[in-house]
């Protein structure tokens, strides 16, 4: 079977369906007809991190496991990692109030998530500065 072919007509198909989208916000309007071009193009989009999110589990998981069954062990492995890292952001989360906030009152689960991802969002941060330094040094002493 021609992957190549079927991915790039669902690419291709994918591609007509954002625009034709696109199209019909601007055509309409997007302040009118009680936001419906808005949650339109919203559906859409969710449509299309569905098919990703499917293409990659079915091009990982079947096929990468069809090809290479130990692949599977270093994939779960992977996920207990990850898992383990945004447990470890969620315990250390403080879900404090925002200082000076005079809005409504968030909930204390909210303010856990969001310390949460503002862990996440600095250790992948250092992470990756981390990252590029250690590739300069090494490549830099390879050569």
């Amino acid at each position: 079977m021609k992957y190549e072919k079927i991915i790039k007509w669902i690419l291709v198909a994918l591609f007509v369906v954002g625009v034709v989208f696109s199209f019909y916000g601007f055509a309409v309007g997007f302040e009118s007809n009680g936001n419906a071009p808005v949650d339109n193009i919203l559906y859409c989009a969710y449509a299309f991190a569905a098919v990703a999110i499917l293409a990659v589990l079915f091009g990982v998981i079947v096929i990468g496991g069809m090809n290479n069954p130990k692949s599977l062990l270093k994939l779960f492995i992977g996920l207990v990692a990850c898992a383990v890292i945004v447990a470890g952001a969620y315990l250390l989360a403080p879900g404090t109030p925002a200082v000076g906030y005079l809005g409504e009152p968030v909930s204390d689960g909210t303010l856990k998530l969001t310390d949460t991802i503002l862990n996440l969002t600095y250790l992948l941060f250092g992470g990756a500065i981390l990252s590029l330094v250690a590739g300069w040094i090494i490549g830099a002493t390879r050569k």
